[in-house]
């Protein structure tokens, strides 16, 4: 299976339907609700991707680089960036655009729980202590120079400090909503971790047996394929609800809400924020 047919099977065919669904939500006037209307969902998900992009191309250099894992060049069209193939571009775009749209449909439609929680604070001090301390485990990993723990190391090392900012901003908001978050996370976890699996069984990647556990689940998909998925979808929800959310807005510094303003306004001109529904 090359790595353009993949895309098309796994990304391309579901993003149709989420857009066609998007299409027909709109044409029935069914919006976000108010808690999800800080800003237009449209900026939120293109500002996502972008830092998707920009975020991960180094990291994922980095892996190739090193053998960490590797592309069969017969399945691939062999333009690259760096030591990646224009292919896993493709991907970083259209994983962030999946699961961005998901959520946006999910969201729509599930009731959540304006009330807050009287222990915020502690929650969002604890869970971000918790993930410093499994950073820091990881990082000792590298040092030591564990061979078998040097993926998934690498990817705590890489996705744990954004997400460590989510908690730390929002673990609350997250808590709160943990009906959508889970709704969400899930379905996309086990669906492109199957996806992965096919891949990998057909040859389209490899992962470095030498500098993984070899933990497989269902005895074909590496463990550490699968906490990557886990890793990149938490890290698109989080930030969308985050963002979007309301309560999340009174947050916010002041240059990331001037800078969607401005994003906004020269998009579709001088409209309040908020005011208009949600994608």
């Amino acid at each position: 299976m090359s790595y353009f047919t993949f895309l098309a099977l796994f990304l391309l065919i579901p993003l149709a339907v989420l857009g066609g669904l998007t299409w027909r939500d709109r044409q029935r006037g069914i919006t976000l609700p108010h808690e999800w209307q800080s800003y237009p969902a449209w900026i939120v998900l293109l500002a996502h991707v972008v830092v998707a992009v920009v975020y991960t191309t180094p990291w994922d250099n980095y892996l190739v680089a090193t053998a960490v894992w590797w592309y069969n060049p017969t399945l691939v069209t062999g333009v690259t960036l760096g030591w990646v193939p224009i292919e896993e571009y493709i991907f970083f775009v259209l994983q962030t655009f999946l699961a961005g749209l998901w959520w946006l449909y999910l969201a729509r439609r599930l009731k959540f729980d304006p009330r807050p929680l009287p222990y915020a604070q502690q929650l969002r001090r604890i869970s971000t202590a918790v993930l410093g301390l499994i950073w820091v485990i990881a990082g000792l990993i590298l040092v030591r120079g564990w061979a078998p723990g040097t993926y998934l190391a690498l990817q705590l090392i890489w996705a744990l400090p954004p997400i460590m900012l989510q908690t730390a901003f929002g673990a609350d908001i997250l808590w709160r909503h943990r009906r959508l978050v889970a709704a969400t996370l899930l379905p996309l976890l086990f669906y492109l971790s199957f996806a992965d699996a096919l891949a990998i069984q057909s040859g389209t990647w490899t992962i470095n047996p030498a500098q993984s556990l070899n933990i497989f689940l269902g005895n074909r998909l590496p463990l550490e394929e699968f906490i990557f998925f886990l890793l990149t979808n938490i890290l698109v929800i989080f930030g969308m609800m985050l963002v979007l959310a309301r309560e999340g807005q009174a947050r916010a510094p002041a240059w990331i809400k001037n800078g969607l303003t401005r994003v906004h306004l020269t998009a579709s001109g001088p409209v309040k924020l908020g005011s208009e529904p949600g994608a």
